[in-house]
């Protein structure tokens, strides 16, 4: 397929592009001016080609639209330490959230359990578009989830835990015997008669031990972010700092740790305490701290359709167009460890985008398709 005569908004170096896409097997084949008879040529007229834009922090498909509790399964609340529970097997590939998401041009997203878990399982990153979650991960699992603050508080008041110490502690406890857990395994060598009992949940977090698996971190509040930092430094893991919504308060520190934040859900009512500081000018302080930022929908709390409305109030409040693209696409992209694939316009790189007829971040504007793996999977009748 050949996409002549477009805006290619590229969120590479070269970040506007006026020529021509070549997409050959699923790939971005070539950019700028292209001749070639052997393609099915669409000539877009002066359309905008946008990459196809990227969620890092989501629940698509795992809480289904339009029924209760049969079709949610993002939290289970049964136990405050389950990372042995996968994000895949909980999500559904046909709910008409994901159609509303791809039809706006989202065409990857990161989706997995809630917050109410002190260690709430997996999550993976899919493509928006197929019938089976099997084919349309592209990474999994891309990240553990974890939470602080006021929802393990609340979820497990009556049993478990009633004060922030204690979420940190059981998470401390987890990451302790993890690391116990691995060095009897490797001390064994191989002899099954010197390998510890098998335990599902440690298994699981082995890779976040290793480095290789970075812990997703619920924490709106900065004394909850810091202790997500203070954590990751006692046990040298990765993590990111998911809703960051305190993280103008101590952007500097933020800043200092290298962890990336992905801000929001602000398009939201302050239905808490800790939501007291939520605005659309943090993703515009942390960017001016230099610190890597996306933004999110955290859907299904806000409907994943509106991320590039979320982008553009964030723009509203001082982000930078570009950056605000950015932070949907590559941005996004790079946090997840997939901007290899996706998250912008280059020779290599799936052929992924959505093309319409104005920016992105404007709700006036119509998208007109999506193409994932270029493959056209969403046209305006």
């Amino acid at each position: 397929m050949l996409l002549k005569n477009a805006q290619i908004y590229t969120m590479e170096e070269e970040q506007v592009i006026k020529g021509d896409i070549l997409i050959q097997n699923g790939r971005i084949a070539a950019i700028g001016h292209v001749e070639t008879e052997d393609e099915v040529c669409i000539d877009l007229n002066g359309k905008r080609v946008y990459p196809g834009m990227v969620e890092a922090h989501c629940h698509l498909g795992m809480e289904e639209s339009a029924i209760r509790s049969e079709g949610n399964d993002v939290n289970e609340s049964s136990d405050p330490i389950t990372p042995q529970v996968r994000g895949i097997d909980g999500c559904y590939p046909l709910d008409e959230t994901i159609v509303n998401a791809r039809n706006a041009g989202i065409t990857t997203v990161a989706a997995g359990p809630g917050s109410a878990n002190v260690i709430g399982g997996t999550f993976v990153a899919y493509k928006t578009y197929g019938v089976s979650m099997d084919e349309m991960a592209i990474k999994n699992p891309v990240a553990m989830k974890c939470a602080f603050g006021e929802n393990p508080k609340r979820v497990y008041q009556d049993s478990r835990i009633k004060t922030r110490m204690n979420v940190a502690a059981l998470l401390r406890e987890t990451l302790f015997k993890t690391k116990e857990y691995l060095a009897r395994k490797e001390a064994a060598q191989g002899d099954i008669t010197k390998m510890p009992a098998f335990d599902m949940k440690l298994e699981a977090m082995i890779p976040v031990i290793q480095g290789e698996l970075p812990l997703k971190c619920h924490a709106h509040r900065c004394d909850d972010i810091l202790t997500v930092l203070r954590i990751a430094k006692e046990f040298d893991i990765k993590v990111t700092l998911d809703h960051c919504t305190d993280g103008e308060i101590i952007k500097k520190q933020i800043k200092d740790s290298g962890f990336a934040a992905i801000v929001g859900p602000s398009l939201t009512h302050k239905s808490k305490y800790e939501l007291a500081n939520k605005s659309f000018k943090t993703p515009y302080e942390l960017y001016k701290e230099g610190i890597l930022i996306a933004i999110t929908t955290d859907s299904p709390v806000v409907p994943q359709e509106y991320l590039p409305l979320c982008a553009g109030l964030a723009m509203k409040e001082g982000l930078p167009e570009i950056e605000a693209v950015k932070a949907i696409t590559i941005n996004a992209a790079k946090i997840l460890g997939l901007d290899e694939r996706i998250g912008s316009l280059k020779v290599g790189k799936d052929a992924d985008m959505v093309i319409c007829d104005g920016s992105i971040l404007d709700p006036q504007t119509t998208v007109y398709h999506t193409i994932i793996d270029g493959e056209i999977v969403y046209s305006k009748a």
